[in-house]
C-alpha cells in the first residue's frame, strides 16, 4: 500500500519544501492547516495550490484560546505560545492520522531557526506534549534529529532527507529554485500574537475580564480600545472597515454610538453599561469624530431603542490615558 502522510502547512517556504521532499519519495501527501482568530488558512491554501496537494482546513479557535490563557511552556517575545501551539496542532493532526489511517505527520520545522520553538529540546517538548512524538517527521532537519517510526519501518528513506539548520535561508532558497517554487512569503509575520500592539490589548483583556471568548478576541482586532474608569471597554473605529466590523460584531442589546451630521467613527459599548459610562463613551466618540472641539454635537445611541445625547465636543487628548 502507498505510504500516506499528513503535512502541516503554514503557507511558508519551509512547510512547502517539507512536503515537496516527501513527494520525491512517492509518498502520498495531504496538507493540513489550522484556523484561529490569530492566524488563518490563506497562505497554506495558496501554497497547496502551487504544490498540487489537497489541503484540509481545521478550525481550532476555541481550544486554542483556552490553551493561550495558560500555556504550559509560556510565551515568546509577546503573547505567542509557540511550543504549546505547535503541540496542539500536531495533537489535532494526530487524531486525524489515527482515525483515517495515515502513516505519519510531517512539519517544516528547521532545527535552530527560531530561538524559542525550534531548539532540539523545544522540538522534544512539542513531541511529548502532542502525544505523537514517534510519528512526527521533520524532513528538512531529519538527519540532525532522532529517528522516527516511519524511518525505522522503512516508509521513509532517511538518507534522502536533509540536514538544514540555523537561521540562514540560503539552503531553503536554493532548494526552492531546484523545485521551481517561485512564490513564497517572507518568513514570519503570519500570527498576530507576535505583534506588540495586539499582544498588549490581549494581556489587558485577560487581566481585566474573567470570561474571554472568541467574540472578545475578534473585537480586539479592530479599532481603538479604551478602558473606562469603571473597567468597561469601549471600542471606537479608526477606519470605515472598523465601523462595519463593529456593527457586525454587535450582539443583541449592545450599544452603537455615532455622531450625527459629520464623518464619525462607530463606538461599541456593552449593553450593561451605566448612564455615566454611556455619557463618557458619547464624549469619546464625539472627540474622535470630525465635530469641532467645543461645538455642540449630537450622538445617536442605537441599542434596543434609539436615543440621542447632546454634548459639547471635548478634545480627544483628554482620553488618551484611557487607550489600551
Amino acid at each position: 500500500m502507498k505510504v500516506r502522510a499528513l503535512g502541516l502547512m503554514s503557507g511558508g517556504l519551509d512547510s512547502m519544501l517539507a512536503v515537496r521532499v516527501l513527494l520525491d519519495q512517492d509518498i502520498e501527501m495531504t496538507g493540513i492547516t489550522f484556523q484561529t482568530p490569530f492566524f488563518g488558512p490563506e497562505g497554506a491554501q495558496k501554497a497547496a495550490r502551487q504544490l498540487g496537494t489537497p489541503l484540509r482546513v481545521i478550525d481550532i479557535g476555541a481550544v486554542h484560546l483556552e490553551m493561550l490563557k495558560n500555556p504550559k511552556y509560556g510565551y515568546g517575545s509577546q503573547m505567542n505560545p509557540c511550543i504549546d501551539c505547535h503541540a496542539l496542532m500536531l495533537k489535532t493532526a494526530g487524531g486525524i492520522m489515527d482515525a483515517e489511517g495515515f502513516d505519519f505527520l510531517c512539519t517544516g520545522e528547521v532545527l535552530g531557526q527560531r530561538p524559542m520553538s525550534q531548539r532540539k529540546d523545544a522540538l522534544r517538548a512539542v513531541d511529548k506534549l502532542s502525544g505523537y512524538g514517534g510519528y512526527i517527521l521533520r524532513p528538512l532537519s531529519a538527519k540532525l534529529l532522532w529517528e522516527t517510526m516511519p524511518e525505522e519501518l522503512g516508509k521513509v528513506d532517511r538518507q534522502r532527507l536533509l540536514d538544514i539548520h540555523g537561521r540562514s535561508r540560503k539552503p531553503q532558497m536554493a532548494l526552492a529554485a531546484h523545485y521551481g517554487i517561485e512564490e513564497y512569503p517572507s518568513p514570519g509575520g503570519g500570527c498576530i500574537l507576535t505583534k506588540s500592539g495586539f499582544a498588549d490589548r490581549l494581556r489587558d483583556l485577560l487581566a481585566t475580564q474573567e470570561e474571554v471568548g472568541l467574540h472578545d478576541v475578534e473585537l480586539l482586532k479592530c479599532g481603538r480600545h479604551l478602558r473606562l474608569p469603571s473597567g468597561r471597554r469601549l471600542v471606537v473605529g479608526r477606519i470605515h472597515a472598523d465601523n462595519l466590523k463593529l456593527q457586525e460584531l454587535a450582539r443583541e442589546g449592545d450599544l452603537l454610538l455615532r455622531v450625527e451630521g459629520v464623518p464619525t467613527p462607530t463606538g461599541l459599548l456593552s449593553a450593561e453599561s451605566s448612564q455615566q459610562e454611556l455619557e463618557l463613551a458619547a464624549d469619546i466618540v464625539a472627540a474622535y469624530s470630525d465635530a469641532e472641539t467645543g461645538e455642540e454635537a449630537i450622538v445617536e445611541v442605537s441599542g434596543k431603542e434609539v436615543r440621542k445625547i447632546t454634548l459639547n465636543t471635548p478634545p480627544k487628548e483628554e482620553f488618551r490615558k484611557l487607550l489600551v
